[in-house]
């Protein structure tokens, strides 16, 4: 079952992306609290969306499998918003059971009910069981682009007025 995130997913949310920070080799990289996730997700001006994947468990628990947070770009060639997914995780215990694929479908039908026109995300280029299950889905990497970052002192020496 995928379904919005609610408050009470908080928590885990948090400790999924500690744990996708670990995967793609970067645990330290994680500064945002439970609260900065509250806020950007259920603020009084969200900035933020997530959906979950929920896991019945045989014992008639749930648990949350996985998740995607994202939120809307916007494409000045087509004039409409889009989504981007900033993270889609799923628990390694539980991946191969269709969630990442749910979740990705449920993006898909959200862009496709609101006429947003892209649903775009990065992908480490390390990282090919990622880039084969995305192509699997007939996702088409953006080869002739590169991501640019800003942050830390780069940023603040740049945006010092």
């Amino acid at each position: 079952m995928i379904r919005p995130a609610r408050p009470d997913d908080v928590p885990v949310i948090h400790r999924l992306v500690c744990d996708l920070a670990e995967y793609e080799r970067e645990p330290e990289a994680v500064v945002a609290s439970e609260a900065d996730f509250k806020e950007a997700l259920f603020g009084a001006h969200p900035a933020a969306f997530a959906h979950v994947a929920v896991h019945s468990e045989d014992t008639g628990g749930d648990t949350v499998a996985g998740f995607a947070l994202w939120f809307r770009n916007f494409s000045t060639w087509t004039g409409r918003h889009g989504i981007y997914l900033e993270d889609l995780y799923v628990r390694p215990e539980l991946r191969g059971r269709g969630y990442g694929r749910a979740l990705l479908t449920e993006l898909a039908a959200v862009c496709v009910e609101r006429g947003y026109t892209r649903l775009e995300w990065s992908v480490l280029d390390w990282n090919k069981p990622s880039i084969e299950f995305y192509r699997s889905l007939g996702a088409n990497p953006m080869e002739e682009w590169t991501v640019y970052r800003l942050d830390g002192a780069e940023l603040a020496t740049l945006g010092h007025r």
